[in-house]
């Protein structure tokens, strides 16, 4: 067993320094593959963390008009409370309300006349997307004179910075989704390209194998070994590049993004460990492609 597992990797080392320039091709393709993976993770985890941050700040703001009375209120209030939509709802007076603008808007708010601001409630949902909706229900009850919301004239969904953020996730992770996807096909492609060229370097030797006895899986091993050892090589290099990024530029970015305490990406031990076995998936399927279309034993 052991001769056997020192053949093996004897082949296998054989192989890749009799293919030097194809095998560093190939594990460069990989790096860059795994290495962009990983900033894809990141990013993508960060931004989809942001964005339920976000979600979780989405209020629909009801406002009641001047001549709205206190049973007008508290019967609008009730009607909120019972959606089943509705997480929560908060009363915001207009003494309240201007005490809290005047203080984010000093400039704008200091020596007001009167108090132009209206009593409301702030309604927190469920989900963030039904947002809209119930304001959108809210704003054509009021507008139809529908007695369900009395007193109300005016809703605010302000899901505004939510579709923002949202949309540019979207186009972000797909642009590096693209990205990778492609990068992926060439890594695998070029690792394909780099067992077809060691199976016709040898293969008098494998026509030998095979007539003294040796099993197909005997042959196979040193060619599946040397895709699996290009895809892990690749993978801890882009592991170490990202480390270098993480100590090096995080630092210098960190400050310009603005989240709360839970907004964070994936842990970086397990998008490491994800690119390694992503490494080594993306070197067996290199592998197997070959050993499956041209490995004819």
């Amino acid at each position: 067993m052991i001769s056997r597992t020192r053949l093996l990797f004897s082949e296998a080392w054989s192989s890749i320094t009799a293919n030097v320039s194809t095998t560093f091709a190939a594990v460069i393709t990989v790096l860059i593959s795994m290495f962009l993976l990983g900033v894809l993770i990141a990013l993508g985890t960060w931004l989809l963390s942001y964005s339920n941050h976000v979600k979780k700040g989405v209020l629909v703001k009801v406002y009641f008009s001047s001549t709205a009375t206190k049973a007008d209120e508290y019967e609008t209030g009730l009607v909120l409370r019972h959606d089943p939509r509705v997480k929560g709802i908060k009363f915001v007076s207009k003494a309240k309300a201007f005490a809290i603008e005047s203080k984010a808007y000093p400039e704008l708010y200091k020596g007001a006349p009167s108090n132009p601001l209206p009593d409301s409630w702030e309604v927190s949902m469920k989900k963030a997307d039904d947002a809209p909706v119930l304001a959108g229900e809210v704003r054509h009850d009021f507008k139809v004179g529908s007695s369900r919301f009395p007193g109300v004239n005016d809703v605010n969904a302000g899901g505004v910075t939510t579709k923002r953020v949202l949309t540019v996730a979207k186009w972000v992770s797909l642009t590096f989704l693209v990205a990778i996807v492609l990068l992926v096909i060439a890594s695998t492609l070029l690792i394909a390209n780099t067992i077809r060229l060691s199976i016709f370097a040898r293969r008098r030797e494998i026509e030998v194998m095979k007539l003294v006895g040796a099993t197909n899986w005997f042959v196979r091993g040193p060619f599946m070994l040397e895709g699996l050892l290009q895809g892990l090589v690749g993978a801890v290099f882009a592991v170490v590049l990202l480390v270098v990024g993480k100590t090096v530029a995080l630092p210098a970015v960190l400050p310009h993004l603005h989240g709360g305490s839970d907004v964070h990406p994936l842990p970086f031990a397990v998008n490491a460990v994800l690119l390694i076995v992503g490494g080594l998936l993306l070197g067996a399927a290199g592998s197997g492609l070959t050993l499956r279309r041209f490995l004819q034993v």
